[in-house]
């Protein structure tokens, strides 16, 4: 996507999870993140888009000041914050430096896409909170595996031990077309990673709706709920899909 489609998404995406911080119960529990209650996920993710905003507007990483409590109400102050990242990102040049933690290129274009992916995850993250259905866009979850594998895994080592990969791994996905070869590593101890064409073959495939497999990345679903299927080396798929792979 461009960064105007980026944009375009994180707008839907915003006004999404601002609804969800409107109507739902502060003090239900989020599944799959930890202690969590939904008013811990909205300040995290009102926190994250202050921070994100401000290195789109330096291109300099600043202090993430997670826990800064809301002032106002909690809805409100959420959206106060997304519109601040959406009018960061709407004044920046794509093209122009700006720090990020993963191997994609240091540019500002990064955090469009940081910012969807974060928003997405946190978006069915609320909606499990409050009971309530939200399925992934294709497209999106694709992409969202895309910057897993191509982007975070290179740099896992902030984050994790590597993941173990023993024979080349192929990920596919069923509805989009899309697929990353994944290699044993080589002497800097890192998994190799690379975009694929679905027809290739490897020791091992795993193939099944792009949802499926970047909620399994993210740790929000686990392998038999994923409805990703594994064909090949059984047991060195699971191996690496069982190593987290995202901060």
């Amino acid at each position: 996507m461009t960064p105007d489609e980026y944009l375009a998404r994180l707008r839907e995406l915003t006004a999404g999870f601002a609804q969800v911080a409107r109507t739902g119960d502060h003090t239900a529990p989020v599944p799959c993140c930890g202690a969590w209650l939904l008013r811990d996920l909205v300040v995290h993710l009102g926190n994250v888009h202050r921070w994100a905003a401000g290195i789109v507007r330096t291109g300099d990483p600043g202090p993430q000041l997670s826990e800064v409590e809301p002032d106002a109400d909690l809805a409100a102050w959420y959206g106060d914050r997304a519109d601040g990242l959406i009018g960061a990102l709407r004044e920046a040049s794509p093209d122009d430096g700006a720090w990020n933690f993963t191997a994609i290129a240091k540019t500002k274009a990064f955090w469009f896409r940081r910012q969807v992916h974060e928003t997405a995850v946190h978006l069915l993250d609320a909606h499990r909170a409050a009971g309530t259905e939200y399925i992934l866009d294709p497209s999106i979850a694709a992409d969202g595996v895309d910057e897993v594998l191509i982007g975070m895994l290179p740099k896992v080592r902030r984050w994790h031990t590597p993941p173990v990969v023993t024979v080349p791994l192929l990920l596919k996905t069923s509805d989009t077309g899309h697929a990353w070869l994944i290699t044993p590593p080589g002497e800097d101890g890192i998994p190799g990673s690379r975009r694929a064409e679905p027809a290739e073959t490897a020791e091992a495939v795993v193939e099944g709706p792009a949802e499926g497999l970047d909620l399994l990345l993210w740790q929000r679903v686990g392998l038999a709920g994923s409805g990703l299927g594994i064909t090949g080396d059984l047991a060195a798929a699971e191996t690496f899909l069982a190593g987290p792979l995202t901060p």
